[in-house]
């Protein structure tokens, strides 16, 4: 029975001994997962827009109040403004037609006008005051309304104190009856210059005033100042202030509320991965498993999702690990007990020419050593260097060319020659990979079809491209493949070889080492035997598909 095997190339971008065909799962993965984040709507993270969302609303809630109810309260206060100084506008007015005598120097008559404030005032809504023309008060709303003020005493003790011992901030002092007569005659010292003046500032109470000062005008003589006050301020702040209330309350519930809501979505996972992560780590566990967070469709879903899958592509490594490992021990040990019954025999056999068959039997069982050892270890950095490698686009073409020139350069009379037949118009074609290791499949194909192809046979080798794909073929004239072998012969170690091959000269890790490099460039490697005239095997041709580039 003939099979094809696979030839080594002591090549450092060998492979780790995982196993060849592994699919790219992870990849597949990846792409899925992208998809699913071009279809969620606004660019970016969706749970970061999640948690900007949710710390922005609270603090929008009590800005908008804020500014809103700053903006009424200042209206309420100009409107408050307005409505006295239309007030005092119509009492000076009527002031100054009623109440003044004399030409052609005017005089205001005190009497008069003072029964006129008295009418006009509304003792209830403000505070008015009639000042003549040097400034001094001739009549007081609070003089003439029939009512007697009310006021709470002060405490018996010292307000700051609180009875039990502890001092507390004192209060800030209202100001002095001196200070607000100052401010008083300061506003209508100012109206007495012939122009309106308003604002607000502190009555005698304390409390914020709004007040007016409006000049009795006679032509251009000013004869006095009616000065009107409203000391309910403080009571719309004060409204205004309950009002805000609600504004701040709905914004700490929602930022208690986002707060939860985060540390749920988030905070609450995030350590849930950490412990199952310790887990692993101080159990030696294998893989991660949380299907309650793999569910999530959000950023710490995929975060599961992945440390799952590293986790579970961690484990298969280490079974591969583990099966590479016992396929060595097992590829080494049978050299190494054919070397130590030879080296035993050796010393106890004295006829020349037994001892000359133990002489090459030991070289044999050496050049096998040293061939598995170093693919061995080829095998072993193969990952290493596909992760080191960046891919490039490399002109598959021109690099087969290349290596089928380098085999008809060395060939020997009698050697199994190689010829390279590419389609016609696909020379040019490329691929996204790494030169070395797809070097390397191409040689390890070529290998493994000279080895089993007869003396003065041919090995082809043809590239054409279909469907988006570049499709390699190396095809020779030896035996084929059993059917039942077309998978097996990419397993390690795996080797049949052809009657008169040499013991050893196959490692049984080429074509393994082919279809794993093939895989990490998303690509795909077959074996099939060519056929011709009623079914006769004309020997095996092994298939190399990878992604063409545009």
């Amino acid at each position: 029975m003939a099979s094809a095997t696979d030839t080594a190339n002591p090549d450092p971008q060998a492979s780790d001994g995982l196993s060849p065909d592994r699919p790219s799962s992870g990849r597949v993965a990846l792409e899925k997962r992208a998809a699913r984040r071009r279809y969620r709507g606004l660019p970016g993270s969706r749970l970061g827009r999640l948690i900007l969302a949710l710390n922005l609303l609270g603090l929008a809630i009590l800005v908008v109040g804020a500014l809103v109810l700053n903006e009424v309260r200042q209206g309420l206060v100009n409107a408050r403004i307005d409505s006295l100084s239309t007030q005092g506008e119509l009492i000076a007015s009527i002031l100054n037609q009623a109440a003044t005598v004399g030409e052609p120097t005017p005089q205001m008559d005190a009497a008069l006008a003072t029964e006129l404030l008295q009418t006009l005032s509304n003792p209830r809504a403000q505070r008015a005051r009639l000042f003549d023309a040097e400034g001094r008060l001739v009549a007081d709303s609070e003089w003439m309304a029939d009512e007697v003020e009310q006021r709470d005493l002060p405490p018996a003790r010292d307000r700051a104190d609180d009875g039990r011992g502890f001092q507390l901030m004192p209060r800030a002092a209202p100001p002095t009856r001196h200070e607000v007569q100052a401010a008083l005659q300061s506003e209508v010292k100012a109206a007495l210059q012939g122009k309106p003046q308003s604002g607000m500032r502190r009555g005698d109470r304390g409390k914020r005033v709004v007040s007016v000062s409006i000049p009795i005008q006679h032509v251009r003589a000013v004869l006095g100042v009616v000065t009107l006050e409203a000391s309910d301020v403080d009571a719309i702040i004060g409204q205004e202030r309950r009002a805000l209330i609600p504004f701040i309350l709905i914004a700490v519930l929602v930022t208690v509320a986002s707060s939860l809501l985060l540390n749920s979505l988030v905070a609450q996972p995030v350590l849930r991965l950490a412990r199952a992560a310790d887990r692993v780590r101080q159990a030696r566990a294998r893989a991660i498993s949380l299907p309650d967070l793999a569910k999530r469709d959000d950023e710490v879903g995929d975060l599961t999702r992945s440390l799952e899958d590293m986790t579970h592509a961690l484990s298969e490594r280490m079974d591969a690990i583990e099966a590479f490992a016992a396929d060595v021990a097992h590829e080494i040990r049978n050299p190494l007990t054919s070397l130590r019954s030879a080296v035993e025999t050796l010393d106890i056999v004295s006829d020349p020419a037994a001892r000359e068959r133990l002489m090459n039997v030991l070289k044999n069982d050496v050049q096998r050593l040293d061939r598995l050892v170093t693919d061995i270890s080829n095998a072993s950095r193969l990952d290493a260097e596909l992760s080191r490698d960046q891919p490039k686009p490399v002109d598959l073409g021109r690099l087969i060319g290349d290596i089928v020139s380098l085999y008809q350069a060395t060939a020997r009379a009698g050697d199994v020659q190689v010829v390279f037949a590419p389609h016609q118009g696909v020379e040019a074609t490329r691929v996204l990979g790494r030169e070395g290791p797809l070097s390397q499949i191409v040689r390890n194909l070529i290998d493994n079809a000279r080895s089993f192809s007869p003396p003065g046979g041919t090995v082809t080798v043809g590239l054409v491209r279909m469907k988006g794909e570049a499709i390699v073929t190396v095809s020779d004239d030896g035996p084929g493949i059993p059917p039942e072998n077309l998978e097996t012969v990419f397993e390690r170690f795996y080797t049949s070889r052809p009657k008169g091959a040499a013991f050893g000269g196959n490692s049984g890790l080429g074509l393994s080492i082919a279809r794993q490099i093939a895989a990490a460039h998303d690509g795909t490697l077959r074996a099939e035997n060519r056929t011709g005239a009623e079914g006769k095997v004309l020997g095996a041709m092994f298939t190399l598909t990878l992604p063409a580039l545009p």
